[in-house]
């Protein structure tokens, strides 16, 4: 099972390393990643493997959210099936 992971904030030292270690700790595989900065605004979406995690999607989603809020960022997780039906155009 695969999930997209979406950060967006204000752009400052170490939220690829934050962000990074979170993924390690509840043991996701980074399959694909792609960051971009838009002025001072740092936005990154990242393609996971949920497979060796011990965590459902919804403990993930909170997992994230919570960082996101201490890093005063947006983090969203969301299974991949699901991000394909918002975004599909």
């Amino acid at each position: 099972m695969k999930a997209v992971i979406t950060v967006i904030g204000k752009d400052r030292v170490g939220i690829v390393s934050q962000v990074s270690q979170k993924i390690a700790e509840c043991q996701l595989n980074i399959l694909d990643i792609n960051q971009t900065l838009m002025e001072q605004y740092f936005t990154m979406i990242m393609l996971v493997n949920l497979e060796q995690s011990k965590h459902d999607i919804a403990t993930l989603s909170n997992i994230f959210s919570d960082l996101g809020t201490e890093m005063g960022l947006s983090i969203r997780i969301q299974h991949e099936n699901l991000f394909d039906s918002m975004y599909h155009v």
